[in-house]
């Protein structure tokens, strides 16, 4: 059982076996600087790409562009692509980031500043609310890495895995006392320690890509 959960762990930090194809992610900065020599300011003209260090305003009309396709939620939130997150340093590049694309602020400037401010606001939303909280930025890493798992699925779950979750589920509705829903929160409460251990060992897994990466960068 532990082997499966370890191959299924190098599988989603990148150590697939050899011989077996695996699709290529671009990187958020590699896909930045190839389309950054091709983008204008669509105020002024100027030249204006993501890759550029203000990746929101134009650097010669300060007109609000925008927002760049490619940049993941980490980038924009400046924490790095890890399990583990400054919360503290993410709230604050939240309300930073608010401050400065928030709608209100751009009650006064042209329907097109006001529609990117618009989307602007609501990707920092969803940023921020993902990277929040451990599952939800557990998952996203995954998606990150070529894997996602929709909600309510049975992806790659086994029979008795599913079994066990029916069985809570029809416990819990039947539950009528205090004595029955303690046990049923002990049952889960273990389970979120089990999927607590396996995500902390995925910390350590992206840890290890990130010295490859590192060690692969020539001298």
């Amino acid at each position: 059982m532990w082997r499966g959960r370890v191959g299924a762990l190098l599988r989603v930090w990148g150590f697939w076996p050899t011989g077996v194809p695996r699709r290529r992610l671009l990187s958020c900065d590699a896909a930045s600087q190839a389309g950054s020599n091709s983008l204008h300011c669509w105020n002024c003209g100027g030249p204006w790409g993501p890759g550029r260090e203000d990746r929101f305003f134009c650097p010669q009309c300060r007109a609000l562009q925008a927002p760049d396709p490619t940049r993941d939620y980490f980038s924009l939130m400046d924490c790095n692509r890890s399990f583990r997150v400054d919360t503290a340093k993410l709230q604050h590049r939240y309300q930073q980031l608010q401050r400065l694309v928030h709608p209100d602020f751009f009650s006064q400037r042209s329907q097109t500043e006001k529609d990117f401010s618009e989307k602007h606001s609501t990707l920092v939303n969803d940023a921020y609310k993902t990277l929040l909280t451990p599952l939800s930025r557990g998952l996203y890493l995954l998606k990150l890495h070529g894997i996602e798992i929709p909600e309510r699925t049975d992806y790659e779950m086994d029979r008795q895995f599913l079994m066990e979750i029916m069985e809570i589920n029809e416990k819990l509705a039947e539950a009528e006392s205090e004595a029955a829903m303690k046990e049923i929160e002990s049952i889960v409460k273990d389970d979120f320690e089990e999927a607590k251990e396996i995500l902390t060992k995925m910390r350590y897994f992206s840890n290890i890509e990130e010295k490859i990466k590192l060690k692969k960068i020539p001298l």
